[in-house]
């Protein structure tokens, strides 16, 4: 019986010790116990989208798709995350010399670099856009 005690007074005080663990900064307890505030990183300017594209294209297209008519549409917050998004849009050739047509591509710049891109679907905003030539 003494062991049963012994064992749920050593659980109660671990549970009231953990508990200290996950006080985040507005609960009241003293200062020296709380989580700290995690410091918001500054945004990052807008990327100068056409620049950008027409420095990096060789990282958005191969060179076998012979790009013409690249055109890009503003940048816009990246939903998750500190980037930048942008829609692209060029006339591409296929690797058997076919032409492609108009494709559209959303771009993600980090750090005033390309760091990724995927083809545009439909549910994306690149349809309603407005482009400017590069």
């Amino acid at each position: 019986m003494l062991r049963i005690i012994a064992h749920a007074a050593l659980l109660a005080g671990a549970l009231a010790l953990g508990a200290c663990g996950v006080a985040d900064s507005r609960a009241p307890v003293p200062e020296f116990m709380r989580m700290k505030e995690v410091e918001q990183a500054p945004p990052e300017a807008p990327p100068d989208v056409r620049r950008l594209v027409r420095e990096q294209i060789d990282v958005l297209f191969l060179t076998t798709s012979n790009p013409r008519e690249v055109h890009v549409a503003p940048p816009h917050h990246e939903v998750r995350g500190p980037g930048w998004t942008a829609c692209v849009r060029a006339q591409l050739t296929s690797a058997t010399g076919s032409t492609l047509g108009a494709q559209t591509y959303i771009v993600t710049i980090k750090n005033g670099k390309v760091v990724d891109r995927r083809r545009a679907e439909a549910e994306d905003i690149c349809g309603t856009e407005t482009y400017e030539p590069i």
